[in-house]
């Protein structure tokens, strides 16, 4: 891919949904990608190819450093050491010396038959008991697809439980909208906001929305829309009804002890009448 597009490309992400910082180890060494300013590694290609990058590690303590590096969320990353190491038993292990910036390089392998789309992994670094967290965005080329589906959406209490499948291949950053109609009419109207995550490729998130104030007495139907970049959308209902349980009870059991009570005087009344019948001659 061209220098020029590839750097629009991360441009046009960090704009957008996945601007999220690399994680760093805190005050003393950090690892982030190289070339400075990036808060992830970008990385685009077809099936088949094999891509590369580096990740800085920077060392400003006056000791050396030895940090091991591990890849995590696919097996597509193949990490570099130290030269003089026999790399096929210790890959990933770097010294650094101090006060210096080692960068480290690393490929990934995009196997030919990977699916078109947002793929997302790591590279941990671990050293001195902490770890450093480089985030890698990858998209494979090919046609995209931005699908998702919003499912299991039930209501219990003041919550509206549901879940968020992710069905195509593109990273995603839904919207949501809910409403809910009761006998009387509109009882929540809550236009689309966004959702605090993100949502990859073929991953299922259960989630709640919060109703404080539900009727205390309504059938209703509660619909979430959900929406998100490219076209993607879903959307599901679901029904419930509200009783006030208490006073429910306090007439229940109010009409039943009066039902009880009638029962109970025409039973008298009988007994009466079969009395009188009994001391006729």
């Amino acid at each position: 891919m061209p220098r020029a597009l590839l750097a629009a490309a991360v441009t046009a992400l960090l704009c957008g949904p996945l601007g999220v910082p690399a994680a760093a180890a805190g005050p003393g060494w950090t690892a982030e990608p190289a070339a400075g300013g990036r808060p992830y590694v970008y990385l685009e290609g077809p099936p088949g190819t094999v891509l590369e990058d580096r990740i800085s590690v920077t060392n400003p303590g006056t000791a050396p450093l030895t940090v091991r590096l591990r890849a995590a969320g696919t097996s597509w990353i193949a990490l570099a050491g130290d030269r003089e190491r026999d790399r096929e038993r210790d890959p990933g292990r770097v010294t650094v010396p101090p006060r210096t910036r080692a960068d480290v390089p690393f490929s990934v392998t995009v196997p030919a038959g990977a699916p078109p789309g947002d793929h997302t992994a790591r590279i941990v670094a671990t050293a001195g008991g902490r770890d450093a967290v480089v985030r890698v965005h990858l998209r494979v080329g090919g046609p995209a697809l931005a699908a998702l589906t919003v499912e299991d959406v039930r209501v219990d209490g003041g919550r509206i439980h549901y879940a968020l499948v992710n069905r195509g291949n593109t990273v995603l950053a839904p919207r949501l909208a809910v409403s809910a109609d009761g006998l009387t009419g509109a009882l929540l109207d809550r236009p689309a906001r966004p959702l605090p995550l993100e949502l990859r490729p073929g991953r299922r998130v259960d989630l709640a929305e919060p109703w404080p104030d539900p009727p205390a007495l309504d059938s209703v139907d509660v619909t979430l829309r959900v929406t998100a970049q490219g076209g993607a959308h879903g959307e599901a209902t679901a029904s419930a009804v509200y009783v006030p349980w208490g006073a429910a009870t306090g007439v229940a059991l109010a009409l039943g002890a009066a039902a009880a009570g009638a029962a109970a005087l025409r039973l008298k009344r009988t007994e009466r009448r079969l009395a009188k019948v009994g001391d006729r001659p």
